[in-house]
Order: structure tokens, then sequence, then C-alpha cells
């Protein structure tokens, strides 16, 4: 599950931080406070400026605007470098704003000189579009400034040397290698175009090619951007402030005003991952208010670090830079976050409830467990509904009525999707005996000694098994779930019996099976349902509609 960019919205109970020793505290650090934080936040760029855009929501327009753009070219109302440019311009602004003013003077460029000429209603409305991307970055990367200039201000002229200025900076990497592979992609994309048979297919493939080059050159310029920034964080000492932090329901750390005891307004969050090396935990719930150090003026796309208080009494500080740029939480955005907490905890106290049937129809029937030989739990009508909407989805979006470049190259890739995820999906298998779970895979049957599980749970739509040992790999399923009919109807999820039942083996060792379960009772591997699947979807592209 991936987690969403809203802030987590806490409870108003106030409860007393950890403390950050007072070795860990710069000389003269000052504490930014409420008053001081309130400049901070008017000094935000206006509602109407795209400053923070969840990642699935960035994800799904640069896919529509991709279509739009294959859509332009394939019409004949744009050639295909004016219509890659048109689609890449969304996700300049939302990602990049620092390059809009480059290039959207490239869109009026092209709109407006490079053959074929465009369609008579292009030409006004490309540069019209350019203008205000233009306008919108401009606003969006003045307000970075104030809200630099108002963390200096309140920093009053303090600095010091952040702990890891003399350790390796491995910032950007990724970004910068991932990019250039997309690069490479989208040129090699853009130079097989023209050897589609029907017209539309090389326009569409030289959008897409470009495109797919712009990304690329989109991603290693950020990470080149955020190497740089946090190289410059490193070369001088820093501005220090004394703040409140505390790990969100992802990786992402939440940052507060020193005197906000009760996590009442973010200012903003950050993924950080610590200096040290340690496991990052991802919590599924707020975690506790620290005290912290942040090192680094901030303002949205700055990067930072922060110095925080041990969530354990008697650790040290834990030292955590950060690897994504700052991303401030506006006043709307605290509003929304509130009416989403509020629907989250409605649903969580009807799945607690569903939860709580499902144990009680467990512990009332202890015969079905005890003194039983190995037993076994199988993807059924949830897993199966699931699944098939989704394989009809992909059918029609990839597939079904298209033709080209578009049905073999799109819909291939989603085929080797269908076939890694259809049988886990569809096909699995948990078998408990008298040693632990087995769980079938592709390659091989995982397992977890009774001793060893770490935590057995239904929770939403989602059933979750997993191990304290790092080698095993989480078991985790999603599948429909209707709580209002479930509890209309007094039925028991088959997720929730799963997951009551495991759980309760785990804890009472007299309801384990007796016996060990044998190579076939353990279930079969994955790997031939997922060969059938691909050339089950192989054959769909070759002689399907």
């Amino acid at each position: 599950m991936s987690p969403t960019n809203t802030p987590n919205t806490p409870s108003t109970t106030p409860r007393r931080p950890s403390r950050l020793p007072a070795s860990a505290l710069p000389d003269g650090c000052l504490p930014w406070d409420s008053t001081q934080t309130l400049r901070w936040t008017r000094a935000l760029a206006p509602r109407w400026v795209p400053v923070r855009v969840p990642r699935r929501l960035l994800l799904a327009l640069v896919v529509l605007a991709l279509l739009g753009g294959c859509g332009l070219a394939v019409g004949g109302t744009a050639a295909p470098a004016v219509a890659a440019v048109l689609a890449l311009q969304l996700l300049w602004l939302l990602a990049r704003p620092e390059v809009v003013r480059f290039t959207a003077v490239l869109q009026i460029v092209l709109v407006v000189w490079l053959p074929p000429d465009p369609a008579r209603l292009l030409e006004p409305a490309g540069v019209l579009l350019a203008g205000a991307f233009a306008w919108a970055a401009h606003v969006r990367l003045r307000a970075r400034e104030r809200q630099r200039d108002a963390a200096l201000a309140a920093a009053g002229g303090v600095t010091a040397v952040l702990p890891d200025a003399k350790r390796p900076l491995r910032r950007g990497k990724l970004f910068v290698r991932l990019g250039l592979v997309l690069l490479a992609a989208g040129v090699a994309l853009t130079a097989a175009a023209p050897l589609a048979a029907a017209a539309d297919d090389r326009r569409a493939g030289a959008v897409a090619g470009l495109f797919l080059a712009g990304v690329g050159l989109t991603m290693s310029f950020s990470g080149f951007l955020g190497r740089r920034r946090a190289a410059a964080l490193r070369s001088a000492p820093a501005p220090v402030l004394k703040v409140l932090v505390r790990e969100g329901n992802s990786v992402d750390t939440e940052v507060f005003a020193s005197d906000d005891l009760g996590a009442l307004r973010p200012l903003f969050t950050v993924a950080v991952t610590k200096v040290d090396d340690g496991p990052d935990a991802e919590h599924e719930q707020p975690g506790p208010l620290r005290e912290a150090v942040l090192y680094g003026a901030p303002y949205e796309g700055a990067e930072v670090l922060i110095v925080s208080a041990a969530e354990g009494s008697g650790a040290p500080p834990v030292v955590e830079r950060s690897i994504g740029p700052v991303r401030p939480v506006s006043d709307g955005r605290v509003r929304l976050g509130l009416r989403v907490e509020k629907q989250k905890a409605k649903l969580d106290a009807a799945y607690e409830e569903l939860s709580r049937s499902a144990e009680q129809a467990v512990a009332g029937d202890p015969y079905r467990l005890g003194g039983k030989g190995v037993l076994r739990w199988r993807a059924g009508w949830p897993d199966w509904l699931t699944g098939a909407s989704a394989l009809v989805w992909a059918v029609h979006f990839s597939v079904w009525g298209e033709t080209g470049v578009f049905r073999y190259v799109v819909g291939g890739a989603v085929g080797v999707v269908v076939a890694l995820v259809a049988p886990r999906w569809l096909a699995w298998r948990v078998t408990a005996d008298e040693e632990g779970l087995w769980f079938n895979g592709f390659r091989r049957a995982q397992h977890i000694a009774w001793d060893h599980i770490r935590v057995v749970r239904c929770k939403g739509s989602e059933l979750k098994i997993d191990s304290h040992r790092a080698s095993f790999d989480e078991f985790s399923v999603f599948g429909f779930r209707w709580p209002w009919l479930e509890r209309k109807l007094g039925m028991v999820h088959p997720y929730e019996r799963v997951a009551a039942e495991i759980d309760a083996m785990w804890r009472d060792p007299s309801l384990r099976p007796l016996g060990a379960a044998g190579e076939r009772e353990r279930g079969r591997l994955l790997w031939p349902a997922g060969v059938l699947a691909l050339l089950g979807w192989l054959a769909l592209l070759l002689y399907g509609p």
C-alpha cells in the first residue's frame, strides 16, 4: 500500500514530548515558536498555485497529459515535438518549477514556429498556457524566497556545523541514474517510431518517446538539484532551529513549532533516513512527539537535517538527513486532513467491530482448530472478484480495440505486470503445521516459525502476515470489502477469519495443528501460473479484438 501524502491530524490532548539532551543543542539555538512559524506559513504560495500534489495524483495527471499529447499529434493538431512539450509542461510545473521559465519560452517557440503549422486555436492557446504556467512557477519560487527569509530571521543568525558534514554524500544518485535510463529508453523509442507502419502510430510513438526522454531528463535534474542543495547545506555552518517532530504514517517526518505540544499544526513534512544507516520504521500510526534541532532554513524544496530525541528512554539522539524535499503544509491541507481523519476513524471503527466479531466466532468454535492436522487457507471470492475487476480494466485499457505501438508496447508491459501479480493475487495459499506457517511463492515456499511471527492482522481490505526475521518477505493480499454489507448480513469476511484463526493458534499453542506439512501440502509454486498468464496475454495481444 502505497502511502498518502495528506499529513496526519493528531489528537488535541497535549503529551510531553521526548526531551532532547542539552548536549545535542547547538549553542544559542532558538526555539521556532508559533509566533515565528506564523510568519513562515503566511509566506506560503497562494492556494491556486499547485505546490503539494499527492504522488498518485501527479502520476495520474502525467499519464493523462501524455495521452492528451498523443491525441493532439494523432489528430494532426500539433507536431509530435509540440505535443510532447505541452504534455511535459504540466510535469515541470508540478515537480520542477525551476525550469518552467525556460520551458515556457521553448513552448512558445515550438508552437509558433515549428512546421507543420499548428491548428488555428493551438497557437494562442499554447502561448497563453505557457504564460500562465510561467507566472504560477514565478509565484511559487518567490514564495520559497519568503519562506527562507522568514526561517533565517527566526534562527537569529545562529548556525552550527552539521553532524554528518564529513560523511560521503549519496543524495540524488539514484534519481540521476534512473533518469539516464529513461532518457535512453525515450531516445530509442523516438528513433524507432518512424518504423511503424501506420502514420498515427509513428506520431504517437514519437510523442511517447520524446515524453519519456523528457521525464528522464527531469528525473536526472531532480537528482542533481537535490544533491547540489544537500552539498550546499553541508559546505558551511547551517542555521539551526529548535522544533518538535514526529514520524508520520509513512517514512515522512512531520515538523511542528517548538511550543505546539498538541501537534495541532504541522508546518511541513520531509522524507528522511538515518545517517547511521539504521532501519527506518514505517509507522501505521503517528509516532510520539519529540524535541529536535532542525539544521538548514526550511522552504518548499529545501534540504534539511534533523537531530531528534530517541523514542526510547536513555537512547542517544537520532540523526536523520533528508532524502526528499521539504513539503509545506498549507492551512487548507490541515483542514482536509481533519476531514479525512474523521472519515478514516469511522471506517476504522467499523473494521474493528468486524474484527472482534471474527475473533468471537473463532473463540466460540475451538474444535475447528484444536487437535487437527495441517490447515490451509487459500484465495477466495474477495480475491477473485478484485482480480477479475482489475483484469477487465487492464484488458480494456491496453488491448481492447487498440492497435499498433500502443497495443503492443503498453499492452505488452501490462501483460508482464499481470503475469507477476495475478498468480499471487488469485492462487495464494497459507499452510499451518506444527512448525509454523508456509506461504507458496513463485520460486520457493516461505516459512515462518510460530515464535518468529511479528504480526497477523486484517486491516481494512488487507490481510497482512509478517515475521521478525528480515529474510522473510511480508505476506500481504488485498481483496474486495463492503463493511456496511458485512454488518447487515452478519457475515465474517474470509480475511478476518484467516487472521483470527492464525492469531489464535499463534497465541495458544494448544490450538496449533498436529504434524508437519509435506512439500506438496505447502502449496504449488506460482511460476507455472505466471507463465500461463503471460502466454494467455500474448495470445490476446496477437489474436484478440
